[in-house]
């Protein structure tokens, strides 16, 4: 693709794949930022105000908005007002010639514009045309505006978080953004090589609130299939234990003692062989219905030292441990253990990225290009559609 692979020079396993990005704010770029690592083109279509995030911040990195920089590298932006005749021509020669058109506008929003999936498919009849919306195009849902945090609410997430006398509470993070995002993206790998095979396009939808009942998919199965409905435990996991965080002399670490062998090697390290053998606690089953008896002997011991001490002490004896950590220290010992979090890219190869967490042997991601500016990429763009097919 001339004017824009010439200095990106995408060789991962999607090189070659066009994908017409119409989305905004955090699912649909998430999606797409995980095509573009894996190589596809990425043509990045915004209206005349740009994507929301762009105006997300402080926090900012060198005056652009961190949130923004997150999902937007790789990609090529173009600006263009719907609602000017030219501009929608030249969304619409974008369309006609992607392998992939993707957006979340609320459900018939874009039809108006001649972008709807009928249009497009007259357009460009191989197309894979993708739509993430909240909760679904059927009548009740398609109006609802798809914020991640009604998701949260709705799906019952909120109401497992926290704790057991405290209210509700969100995630920290959009996860169900993030997870739509992923889905979407395995969706539309997946109808890429249905239509290498058949030739066939097809359109492909997701929404937030389905998606958030796949990613529970546990909890649902027993709320759907028995009499339990999942509640708020705080910490704890509601059939094994140990397995939550604890305090220690500076702070708190995880613990997990699944099996009667990992709750031995537990009660050595800390000094409590006793346990292991006490009626109370030598079964799984036991421990998980003796924990309000368990739960201040382990307190105890692991007051006598700190996080660190006793999470190299007890990974030591191979126990599946943690400490409680914010995100730079996270990131640090990610680091340390040779993960390598974080790339960097743009012109000068000074811009901070997080890595994609995919790793192939033979067509790895790529981190080829900053997060675009306002209408960065449009001459390249609009020399692209020039072109010859």
């Amino acid at each position: 693709m001339v004017g824009l692979n010439e200095t990106t020079n995408p060789t991962g396993p999607l090189a070659g794949v066009v994908v017409a990005d119409f989305s905004r704010v955090l699912a649909g770029p998430y999606a797409t930022v995980i095509l573009a690592d894996l190589g596809a083109t990425v043509i990045k279509v915004e209206g005349p105000q740009g994507d929301d995030t762009r105006s997300w911040m402080p926090p900012a990195y060198e005056g652009v908005a961190s949130y923004y920089q997150s999902v937007n590298r790789n990609k090529h932006a173009i600006t263009l007002d719907f609602k000017d005749a030219e501009d929608l021509e030249v969304a619409k020669q974008i369309a006609a010639k992607a392998d992939v058109f993707i957006h979340n506008f609320k459900p018939g929003s874009i039809d108006k514009f001649g972008l709807g999936y009928e249009a497009v498919r007259e357009l460009n009849p191989s197309i894979i045309y993708t739509h993430i919306s909240g909760f679904g195009t059927q009548e009740g849902g398609r109006d609802l505006p798809g914020y991640d945090i009604l998701v949260q609410g709705m799906s019952g997430l909120m109401d497992m978080n926290g704790d057991p006398d405290g209210p509700p509470v969100r995630s920290g993070v959009s996860l169900f953004d993030l997870t739509a995002g992923m889905m979407t993206a395995v969706g539309i790998s997946s109808a890429l090589r249905h239509r290498e095979v058949t030739g066939e396009g097809q359109l492909l939808e997701n929404n937030l609130l389905s998606n958030a009942i796949f990613t529970m998919i546990n909890q649902y199965q027993v709320a759907t299939t028995t009499d339990t409905v999942p509640t708020r435990l705080g910490k704890e996991h509601g059939t094994i234990y140990p397995y939550n965080q604890f305090p220690t002399a500076d702070g708190d670490l995880i613990v997990v003692a699944a099996n009667n062998g990992q709750f031995r090697r537990l009660c050595t390290v800390l000094g409590l062989e006793e346990l292991a053998e006490d009626e109370r606690f030598n079964t799984p089953e036991k421990r998980n219905v003796n924990r309000n008896e368990l739960r201040p002997c382990i307190e105890r011991a692991l007051s006598r030292q700190g996080k660190q001490e006793w999470y190299r002490e007890l990974s030591a004896a191979g126990l599946p441990v943690a400490p409680v950590q914010n995100v730079l220290e996270g990131y640090e010992m990610a680091s340390e253990l040779g993960l390598e979090p974080l790339w960097t890219t743009g012109k000068e190869g000074d811009l901070p990225t997080v890595r994609n967490s995919l790793s192939f042997s033979a067509t790895p991601a790529s981190y080829r290009k900053a997060p675009p500016a306002m209408n960065e990429d449009s001459e390249a763009i609009r020399a692209w559609l020039a072109e010859e097919q």
